[in-house]
C-alpha cells in the first residue's frame, strides 16, 4: 500500500479522533458547582445555561467534524482529485490557469458546502442563547465580500506561488517564501484601512469622556495613537472585545460597541491596557517573526514535495502539477503545522499573562480588570473549567480562573 496514503489517512482519522477524545475530557471536566470566585456574577440558571452552550456547540463541531471526515475519505481513496484535475484540464488552458481554477472549484466548493453549518450555527445555536444579531441580508453579503477578496488576494498570491515554482527552479521556495512576507506584511498595514470596512463600520469614538480617559493612559505609557474608534460589532453578535490595528504611527484602537454598552469606563481602559501591554511587550512582533520563520520553514518542506509520484499516486492521479502538489503536501504538514500550533499556543499564553501583568501594574486598578474579565466571561458564556489538556492543544488564552489567579498575585508580590 502506498506509503503516503498510509500516513495520510492515518493522520486525518487519528486527528479526528484526538478532537473526539479531548472534547470528551473538556466535557467531563465541567464542574455543575459554580466556582467561587464567580458569585454574584454568574446566577444558577445561567451558570447552567453556560455548560449547556458549550455541550450543544461541541455536539454540533462533532457532527461537522464527521461530515467532514466522510467527505475527505471518499474524495480521496475514489479518486476525487483526479476526476477535478482531468475536467480542468480538459479546457485546454495553461498550468498556472488550470492550478487557479483547480483551487477555485476546491476552495468555493468546501465554503458552498459550510454554509448550511454556518447557517445553523448562527440562526439556530447563536440565536438560542441570544448571542446573534446577524441578519440574513448581512450574513449573505458577509460572504459574497469574502468570496470576493477571496478571489482577488488569493488568486494574486496562488498565481504567484505557482509561477515561482514553474519558472525559478530549486530556489522557488525562497521566491515563494519572499513573496508571501511581503504580501503579508502589506496587508498588516492595508488590512484596517481597506478591507475591514468592508465587514464593519468605524467610526469616532462617540463618548468623549471615555476618549479623554484612554488617551490620559495611553500619554503616561508613551503609547501614540492615530485614533480611538467604535466598531459596529453588535451588527452580528452581542459578544465584546476590543482590539489594535495598524502599526507604527498608524496604530489605531477599535472598540466594539457591545463592550462600550456594557463596561464601565474603568474596565475598557484596563482592557486597553491589556493590549497595549501585547504592544510593549512586543508580543505581536515576535508573533509575526515566528510567522514569518514558519511560512519559510513550510515552503522549504513543500519544495521536496512538488511533482511527487507516490505522493500522487496516493491520490490515483494521472498527472503530476504543481497546484495539486500543493493540496496533496497541505495533508503531509498538518501534523507538524498541529505541533506547531502547540508551541504557538503555549507562547501566547505565556503573552497573555504578561499583558495582564502590564495592565494591572500600569493602571494600579487590578479589580476593574479581573471585573472585566468576569464579565467578558459571563456575557460570552465561557466554560470557566475547561481540561488541562483541552488548554493544552487548543487554548490561546489562559483559561479565566487562572488568569485571575495569576492577577491576584501581583498585587501580592
Amino acid at each position: 500500500m502506498n506509503i503516503y496514503l498510509i500516513i495520510i489517512l492515518t493522520t486525518i482519522i487519528g486527528f479526528y479522533i484526538l478532537d473526539l477524545v479531548t472534547d470528551y475530557l473538556n466535557l467531563k471536566n465541567l464542574q455543575y458547582k459554580l466556582p467561587q470566585e464567580f458569585e454574584g456574577y454568574y446566577d444558577a440558571e445561567k451558570y447552567t445555561t453556560s455548560q449547556k452552550y458549550l455541550k450543544e456547540n461541541t455536539s454540533f463541531s462533532h457532527f461537522q467534524s464527521t461530515f467532514s471526515l466522510i467527505l475527505i475519505l471518499l474524495l480521496i481513496l475514489l479518486g476525487g482529485f483526479n476526476y477535478l484535475d482531468q475536467f480542468v484540464r480538459s479546457f485546454g488552458y495553461a498550468e498556472i490557469v488550470n492550478g487557479l481554477i483547480f483551487m477555485g472549484i476546491l476552495t468555493f466548493g468546501s465554503q458552498i458546502i459550510g454554509i448550511p453549518f454556518s447557517i445553523y450555527h448562527t440562526f439556530v445555536i447563536e440565536e438560542k442563547y441570544g448571542f446573534n444579531k446577524t441578519t440574513a441580508k448581512t450574513f449573505i453579503f458577509d460572504i459574497l465580500k469574502s468570496w470576493v477578496l477571496t478571489i482577488i488576494l488569493g488568486g494574486l498570491v496562488l498565481a504567484a506561488i505557482l509561477l515561482f515554482f514553474e519558472k525559478t527552479g530549486a530556489f522557488a521556495w525562497l521566491y515563494c517564501f519572499l513573496f508571501v512576507t511581503i504580501f503579508q506584511i502589506i496587508m498588516l498595514f492595508l488590512a484596517p484601512t481597506l478591507i475591514m470596512p468592508l465587514f464593519n463600520k468605524f467610526e469616532p469614538l462617540k463618548d468623549q469622556e471615555l476618549e479623554k480617559k484612554i488617551a490620559q493612559y495611553a500619554k503616561t505609557q508613551n503609547f501614540k495613537l492615530k485614533g480611538i474608534f467604535q466598531m459596529d460589532g453588535s451588527r452580528r453578535s452581542s459578544k465584546s472585545n476590543a482590539f489594535f490595528t495598524g502599526f507604527g504611527r498608524f496604530k489605531k484602537i477599535a472598540l466594539f460597541d457591545t463592550l462600550i454598552a456594557k463596561h464601565t469606563h474603568a474596565e475598557i481602559v484596563s482592557v486597553l491596557a491589556h493590549e497595549i501591554g501585547h504592544y510593549k511587550k512586543k508580543h505581536i512582533l515576535k508573533q509575526i517573526i515566528i510567522s514569518i520563520i514558519s511560512t519559510g520553514f513550510m515552503f522549504y518542506i513543500l519544495s521536496l514535495f512538488i511533482n511527487n509520484p507516490t505522493l500522487f499516486a496516493a491520490f490515483k492521479m494521472q498527472h503530476l502539477s504543481i497546484y495539486a502538489s500543493l493540496i496533496f503536501f497541505s495533508f503531509l504538514f498538518t501534523p507538524i503545522n498541529f505541533i506547531l500550533s502547540i508551541f504557538s499556543n503555549i507562547l501566547s499564553r505565556k503573552h497573555e499573562y504578561e499583558a495582564d501583568h502590564f495592565a494591572v501594574t500600569t493602571t494600579k486598578d487590578q479589580n476593574s480588570f479581573i471585573t472585566t474579565l468576569k464579565k467578558l466571561s459571563v456575557d460570552n458564556l465561557s466554560n470557566l473549567t475547561p481540561h488541562p489538556f483541552y488548554v493544552f492543544l487548543k487554548y490561546s488564552h489562559p483559561p479565566v480562573l487562572a488568569r485571575i489567579k495569576s492577577i491576584k498575585n501581583i498585587e501580592q508580590a
